[in-house]
């Protein structure tokens, strides 16, 4: 194990990391880090604690002991379809038991992991699989035919159909047969009915013997995942994250959180988001926490679930904390929340009355925290403690180092002045995956990343997020492409020229407007340009709201000012 801390000498003003006087007791300034993989790090979990249960899915339970079996059977058999080190799996799952065993049985390998929101549309992914070139795909039978349509110079190799219900107990498994129509229409909402052509099923790869224990693994600085983000250009850009970037950010929220042991961990937040896969697969694994699965954002199911097992972390989005808090008053369930002790909340701004609400019904804290794909995503997280302060986003987490600047000098400011975030640890990613230029506009001299948002610091080392240099918006915890929506917006006959921006959401978040400046000829049909967005991007691209305008701000040369346009949106808004 080394410490993970930078030995550069101090040449920029947040050097001495003033923070670390606000951090909770215990909390140390760095990390140490171990020259090993995320599958040595799910190995030692297999062997320390195989009796302990690692998953829970809809009441059915995996041991870390089973689960490190199923593992060693998977690896085995994506070696047998010719994975080997450094070939892409890609994953197309929701959260559920296989998606856990996928990515560790991919980092057996030492293959590099490709997750996807399986919601995406057959042409969303395939600009990702023409771009990561993934060997094999791991998919859910509902998002089968959107992998199995792709051209087929694109399309893996092998594909792997995966099933939701088989992971679910006996008890439910029957139900779901039963020729009702609830039972029905949720079996719907589980399972697909394509023809697999040509598809092999997850169970046949747990059939197999488990993997030679002395098959090599992979080491801290390869590469693990390549995560997808949106980018100002419209199309997504595939961060290199290694096994070091990942095991950092476990590392660091497990100093932050400093768990009491037996804490069971709430997978709400979808796997294939960074947020989540930090939380769901890294932490979890590294404090050997039962981590509880949950397919959607169900606010029912996750009420349920709670009669059985309180979460003792909680990460999520405010939204879904604000649904709570409604739904558990409304059925007079307040009481469920008692005993969440953290919850953790990302993506997107926290409303400080939500927070003073949390607290009083859980007696836990909601702390709001900070962080970009780029870092895996972990920067910054208020103190679970009284230390933590609404409406910032928190302490640099430790080994991260920051520096705050003017965006078009790149000089250090005062402390208190606006300027651009940069960071620098162990959890920077690598660079973007064939994107030279890319990564080195992102990362700077002396190994900084530039975040594009524009912050401020307090005396204490609180951050306070100002603004966005970058034109990507955050809704329901997801980053949007303002020029994938206009680029899709701009296919309908109706619409002469799109721009499509983020307006504030009194509930936390953005909500994506688009302003249209219809074709000579045709009115603005709302329900019309819904309907055909809905075929071209996922469900949460579609803007919420569509408003006729005249023209739009340009500069001399006619680009789109998207500031003034969220500007002029939100006076029609009034």
């Amino acid at each position: 194990m080394h410490s993970a801390q930078d030995n550069t000498s101090p040449q920029y003003p947040l050097s001495t990391r003033p923070w670390i006087q606000n951090y909770n007791p215990g909390v140390e300034r760095d990390i140490q880090l171990p020259e090993t993989s995320l599958s040595h790090l799910m190995e030692h979990a297999v062997r320390s604690a195989p009796d302990r249960i690692a998953l829970d899915f809809f009441g059915a339970t995996t041991t870390y002991g089973q689960l490190g079996d199923q593992i060693r059977r998977v690896a085995e058999g994506l070696r047998q379809a010719g994975v080997q080190a450094g070939d892409r799996v890609a994953i197309v799952l929701p959260n559920c038991p296989q998606h856990v065993v996928a990515f560790y049985a991919a980092f057996r390998l030492g293959a590099v992991v490709v997750e996807h929101n399986p919601l995406y549309t057959a042409a969303e992914l395939r600009h990702m699989f023409e771009d990561h070139g993934a060997k094999v795909a791991i998919v859910w039978d509902k998002a089968l035919a959107n992998v199995l349509d792709l051209p087929f110079d694109v399309r893996p190799s092998t594909v792997v159909s995966v099933n939701l219900i088989e992971a679910m107990p006996l008890v439910m498994r029957t139900a779901l047969k039963m020729p009702v129509k609830s039972m029905k229409e949720s079996r719907e909402k589980l399972e697909g009915r394509v023809a697999s052509r040509g598809a092999i099923s997850w169970k046949s790869l747990l059939k197999n013997q488990p993997i030679d224990a002395g098959h090599h693994r992979p080491t801290a600085h390869d590469i693990a995942i390549l995560q997808y983000t949106s980018g100002t250009t419209g199309k997504p850009k595939g961060v290199m994250l290694t096994h070091r970037n990942l095991e950092s950010n476990a590392r660091m929220g497990k100093a932050w959180i400093q768990p009491k042991g037996n804490d069971i961990i709430y997978g709400v937040l979808p796997l294939f988001h960074a947020y989540g896969l930090t939380l769901g697969l890294t932490i979890s694994v590294l404090i050997q926490a039962k981590l509880v699965l949950f397919p959607t954002v169900d606010i029912d199911l996750i009420l349920k679930a709670m009669k059985k097992n309180t979460p003792t972390i909680l990460p999520a989005v405010p939204p879904v904390y604000r649904r709570l808090l409604d739904t558990a008053k409304e059925r007079g369930q307040l009481h469920l929340l008692k005993g969440v002790d953290y919850a953790v909340s990302g993506a997107m701004n926290l409303p400080p009355e939500l927070v003073a609400e949390w607290e009083e019904q859980s007696g836990g804290y909601l702390v709001e925290g900070y962080g970009l794909t780029e870092c895996g995503p972990l920067v910054s997280c208020n103190p679970l403690s009284t230390n933590r302060k609404a409406g910032s986003i928190g302490l640099p987490f430790p080994s991260t180092d920051l520096r705050v600047v003017n965006p078009e000098t790149l000089e250090d400011i005062e402390l208190g002045e606006e300027g651009e975030l940069l960071v620098k640890g162990p959890q920077r990613f690598k660079g973007y995956w064939k994107l030279e230029e890319e990564t080195h506009s992102t990362l700077i001299d002396g190994g900084w990343l530039r975040t594009g948002d524009i912050v401020t610091m307090d005396e204490g080392g609180f951050l306070y997020v100002v603004d966005r240099i970058k034109e990507v918006i955050i809704t329901g915890g997801f980053n949007v492409s303002p020029t994938e929506v206009e680029t899709a917006l701009k296919q309908h006959d109706s619409v002469s020229d799109a721009a499509v921006v983020g307006l504030a959401n009194p509930r936390g978040g953005e909500d994506v407007v688009a302003a249209i400046i219809p074709t000579p000829g045709h009115a603005l049909d709302e329900q019309a340009l819904k309907d055909h967005m809905y075929s071209k991007v996922t469900r949460y691209k579609v803007p919420r709201r569509y408003i006729a305008v005249d023209d739009l701000p340009r500069t001399m040369l006619g680009k789109t000012q998207r500031r003034q346009v969220r500007e002029m949106l939100q006076e029609k808004s009034k």
